[in-house]
């Protein structure tokens, strides 16, 4: 197990790093310092994805308002940190997710940052979403709703009670699954399964839920 797992990278919201200096903290190309600043100043595709990722943080950025502009910048200081730590990931698997994993430092690199893209993109409305409504366990009142993203990869924000959680989709699977912190859902046919880890109880739910006609909700 490679210790970017035992620091739970999976579990952290934000993680990166920047050549092209996704806003706070640019790293000088002249003396890139570290294994992933080598890549970002050396590999075209890496490269080409950071300026992507510079663009979309703008936009999100554009989109702050009030202290969420603080609250931002915080979080993408914290995302640049955590992306430095793909050195790890060196000849053995990493995961950025329950089941995503990644071996390599370009790799994880470069899946770290299609994975803040996403989220970005989700977190801030920057695409145009699909909104579905779930009746689980058959109670109008343990209701979930997706927002669906079709962002790369692509990207679910969930809403449960007072919760929200981002989620990214898995491939390599028979059925769409899509993964994030402490939940994972699933399609199997017309039924979404939700695996929920109740942070509080330590305990996970398995919850069964219908799809629910757009009006047909609780309030």
């Amino acid at each position: 197990m490679t210790a970017l797992r035992s620091i739970g990278l999976w579990l952290l919201p934000w993680l990166a790093f920047g050549c092209h200096a996704a806003e706070p903290a640019a790293v000088s190309c002249a003396e890139p310092k570290g294994q992933v600043a080598q890549l970002l100043c050396t590999d075209a595709e890496l490269q080409a994805l950071d300026l992507r990722l510079n663009q979309v943080y703008q936009a999100a950025q554009a989109k702050a308002k009030d202290g969420l502009v603080t609250r931002l910048r915080s979080e993408q200081r914290g995302w640049l940190k955590g992306r430095a730590e793909c050195w790890k990931a060196v000849g053995q698997p990493v995961w950025l997710t329950a089941s995503w994993t990644v071996s390599t430092v370009r790799d994880c690199s470069l899946a770290i940052t299609q994975q803040r893209i996403a989220e970005l993109q989700a977190v801030w409305a920057l695409l145009d979403a699909v909104t579905e409504f779930y009746q689980c366990q058959n109670n109008p009142a343990n209701e979930v709703v997706l927002q669906l993203f079709s962002s790369e990869p692509a990207t679910i924000r969930l809403e449960r009670g007072d919760s929200t959680r981002t989620l990214w989709r898995v491939t390599g699977v028979a059925e769409p699954m899509y993964e994030g912190q402490n939940v994972s859902l699933q399609w199997q046919g017309d039924q979404l399964q939700l695996n929920w880890f109740n942070i509080h109880t330590g305990q996970n739910e398995l919850l069964q839920c219908q799809k629910q006609p757009s009006g047909n909700h609780s309030p």
